[in-house]
């Protein structure tokens, strides 16, 4: 590594332990959860957040999200059809364009990024549920989610639930297409079976969870797939780590990482830090390092200017391959269960199939309920 992209990574590094350290996450946005000083817990019905929401959130999504709220009359929407089920989703649309330095550009395109389902089940409210995440587009129909979830008690302090999951690791992100989720390779497009344990006790969260390790695929070898995250939350600010381990026969990964959010008045700040290690490889073991640090600024309720650094170093060992993404992005909520989006993101250095310097420009519709 150059000592220009050293001096960056560490730069990063130290923003991510500083502002998680320093005063003392859905579809899940963890800045919202971070300005309203709430767990991922507190608004989703899966306990390690996003997906559907439950009372709480549909609460936050028409009082304190959006610019204004229009009036339904006495009954308002919370995703119960009754007591015993719940049903919610999410659609998103978007316009991109991107230019490619030095090579074609791409036409300007519209399509449909998201069309999902979810439905809550609940046997015994409050104790025992069924929950399921269903992505109908684009593309074929297929499950994100699938799994049964007890509480301990009824104080919802200790659980258990088994079935296809979203692993534990990180801040979870909108964005799956963040280096921070594409790198460790846990992510929303990457649920796996399982099971998980779960702690939600006062300010702090934690969950343990054992799964194949094959991204929700059949599984295909003898190893297994071990996910741990804790957090500790408090109303201005929070601090977490995680690790995960996937022992794969032949090859193995180990991912480990620190994140944080500080909240600064109208502006929240999130920061990660990840490392990743994979060995057994072909061509040999290959270390990598991925970081985040994002500002969310709120100038009036229903309003978010949001701005991105992100850095990956695909390979600690090679110099001059670091990869560099920077976004800003503007977030509009004129009613409740509206977002409109807008935004530009440059990317410098290889990333993924894109071996040029480009620039990606959208728009983007999200409704959801």
């Amino acid at each position: 590594m150059t000592a220009r992209g050293r001096t960056t990574l560490l730069r990063t590094a130290f923003a991510a332990v500083i502002l998680a350290a320093s005063a003392g996450a859905a579809q899940a946005e963890p800045y919202i959860a971070a300005r309203q000083g709430l767990k991922c817990a507190s608004c989703h019905v899966n306990p390690t957040g996003g997906g559907m929401r439950n009372a709480t959130g549909h609460g936050i999504a028409q009082g304190a999200i959006a610019a204004r709220r229009l009036d339904i009359g006495d009954t308002v929407w919370q995703g119960e059809i009754n007591r015993f089920l719940a049903i919610g989703g999410d659609f998103r649309g978007s316009a991109t364009y991107t230019d490619v330095s030095g090579g074609e550009d791409v036409d300007p395109a519209f399509a449909v990024d998201e069309l999902r389902a979810y439905l809550e089940a609940r046997m015994i409210p409050g104790r025992l549920s069924l929950y399921l995440d269903q992505h109908l587009g684009p593309g074929d129909s297929r499950n994100q989610e699938a799994y049964g979830l007890f509480w301990f008690d009824e104080n919802q302090r200790y659980y258990v639930k088994a079935g296809q999951i979203y692993l534990p690791f990180g801040l979870r992100l909108e964005d799956d297409s963040a280096f921070i989720r594409q790198v460790p390779g846990i992510n929303m497009n990457t649920p796996d079976n399982g099971i998980e344990l779960g702690l939600e006790s006062g300010p702090w969260s934690a969950q343990l969870a054992l799964s194949n390790g094959s991204a929700g695929g059949p599984e295909t070898n003898s190893g297994k797939q071990y996910s741990l995250r804790g957090e500790y939350v408090h109303s201005a600010w929070r601090l977490g780590a995680s690790a995960n381990f996937n022992d794969a026969d032949d090859t193995e990964r180990f991912s480990s990482g620190l994140f944080g959010a500080l909240l600064t008045g109208p502006v929240v700040w999130l920061a990660e830090i990840d490392y990743v290690e994979d060995t057994g490889l072909p061509g040999g073991d290959v270390r990598r390092w991925v970081g985040l640090l994002e500002a969310d600024w709120q100038p009036r309720q229903g309003h978010n200017l949001k701005a991105t650094i992100e850095q990956h170093e695909p390979d600690a060992d090679v110099d001059d391959d670091e990869q560099d993404h920077y976004s800003l992005v503007y977030e509009y909520t004129p009613i409740q269960y509206l977002q409109l989006r807008g935004g530009a993101r440059a990317i410098e250095g290889a990333s993924g199939v894109l071996q040029r310097d480009s620039r990606l420009i959208f728009l983007e519709v999200h409704v959801y309920f």
